[in-house]
């Protein structure tokens, strides 16, 4: 029988802990989080709710069938949301192998799962479960600069081994729902930003190296556009669709809110001198143009008018608000930061950019 319990996995990444903290937050019930903890998973980011009877953590893999099935059984829930994925397009360039064995063989190990739990329920209880993937905006591939925005019917066109690894789980989950009937629903965002980012990625890292007085890369000239999408509204962008999202559907969420990398740049470095403003000139002097990755896609942009017409969902913070809560928080949080940029992120500030000449870390 269904309890009101969802499961959660890559809970305790980036932007799956965000949601599970939101979901306790909220009182929306149970929420059984499993994370393998690789490196950008930390327990840190679950700290205000380790002790809430609300959410059970579980360390495991979803590649692990025994440790899903275990846990299907043990909670009965209602639905599935999959985060676990990697996600760095650079790690991707350096390493494809983890990529597809988390992305694609591990989506597969944990669709099968879920096939099987989902098979054994009575056909109400059937019909009322919910497998929601959450998927990304390069399986798209890249826009020119006058295209339009990425729709749910763009053809899939990755370019990076890491979009290519999400846009065969995205598959998957599609066959999924058309060949055994499971109720899957896929989201694809933009980029999020947002507390418990790991400094990898443009954000982070440049509110982290700004604060430590060290260069501030940016890939190329600066020209690569993206859609920010603040965590806390993708989240509720996925409440949404898990709530009233129709099976078998794939919903674009974003931001609507393109800009430069060097205009996001820009961006953090006049808000940090407002907020904590350096002895002498402006963050800005710290910019600094390393060689661009390999097959960087141009412009990623979101058309999320799907889920506002169907769904009744759009995001409540423009970039300008967004990002000024994503610095303060930063600043209010240096524990969390020293905790995370240590060890092994150090090791691959190393391999990624001082192979493009610059010394960053």
């Amino acid at each position: 029988m269904l309890t009101e319990a969802i499961v959660v996995t890559g809970g305790a990444g980036f932007i799956g802990s965000n949601f599970v903290n939101a979901w306790v937050r909220l009182n929306q019930g149970k929420v059984v989080n499993l994370d393998k903890l690789t490196y950008a998973g930390n327990l840190e980011n679950l700290a205000d709710i380790s002790q809430d009877p609300e959410h059970v953590f579980i360390h495991a893999d979803i590649g692990d069938r025994a440790a899903v099935k275990a846990l299907l059984e043990t909670h009965h829930p209602r639905a599935i949301v999959n985060f676990a994925a990697e996600s760095h397009v650079d790690r991707s360039i350096y390493g494809p192998d983890a990529f597809i064995q988390t992305n694609v063989v591990g989506t597969f190990n944990l669709l099968e799962e879920v096939r099987a739990y989902w098979q054994a329920l009575p056909l109400d209880e059937q019909s009322s479960f919910r497998f929601l993937h959450v998927s990304t905006d390069e399986v798209y591939g890249s826009l020119g600069p006058n295209d339009p925005a990425f729709k749910e019917t763009n053809p899939y066109q990755p370019n990076s081994p890491y979009s290519a690894s999400k846009a065969a789980s995205d598959h998957l989950v599609r066959a999924y729902h058309h060949t055994y009937g499971l109720p899957t629903l896929t989201t694809n965002c933009s980029n999020n930003y947002g507390p418990y980012h790991f400094p990898e990625k443009l954000i982070p890292l440049v509110i982290h190296n700004a604060l430590s007085g060290k260069p501030l890369p940016i890939y190329g000239n600066g020209s690569n556009v993206r859609d920010w999408l603040y965590v806390e509204d993708h989240c509720s962008a996925i409440r949404q669709v898990l709530a009233t999202g129709q099976p078998g559907e794939t919903y674009n969420v974003g931001g609507w809110n393109e800009k430069t990398n060097l205009d996001v740049v820009h961006t953090l470095c006049d808000i940090l001198d407002q907020e904590r403003p350096k002895a002498q000139g402006s963050y800005r002097d710290q910019i600094t143009f390393v060689k661009d990755r390999p097959g960087h896609d141009l412009r990623y942009a979101i058309d999320a008018s799907k889920i506002e017409q169907e769904l009744g969902w759009k995001p409540q913070e423009t970039f300008e608000t967004g990002i000024r809560k994503t610095v303060r928080w930063y600043l209010e949080n240096p524990e969390w930061v020293a905790h995370v940029t240590s060890g092994e992120y150090q090791n691959w500030l190393s391999k990624n950019y001082q192979k493009r000449g610059e010394e960053l870390a």
